[in-house]
């Protein structure tokens, strides 16, 4: 199960929209976009939307992390 995406992964779409991936149903709005534009590489957690039984997962972004980046190693 995925649990985090990122731009990339997305598809650098760059519109809002509902989005067809190999895990469900993304509606990506456009305050995600605004993020991804300041930080492409920060990853959001995928947050489950309930649906029927037999339709696909649907899912929308929730919190996002930054990547850390590599701090000097101190002597």
């Amino acid at each position: 199960m995925v649990n985090k995406v990122t731009w990339q992964r997305a598809g650098r779409v760059t519109e809002p929209g509902r989005y067809m991936f190999r895990f469900g149903w993304l509606t990506v709005s456009a305050d995600d976009l605004a993020i991804w534009r300041q930080y492409p590489e920060a990853a959001f957690t995928l947050v489950y939307l309930p649906s029927e039984p037999d339709a696909p997962e649907e899912f929308h972004l929730g919190a996002f992390e930054l990547p850390t980046s590599s701090a000097p190693s101190e002597h």
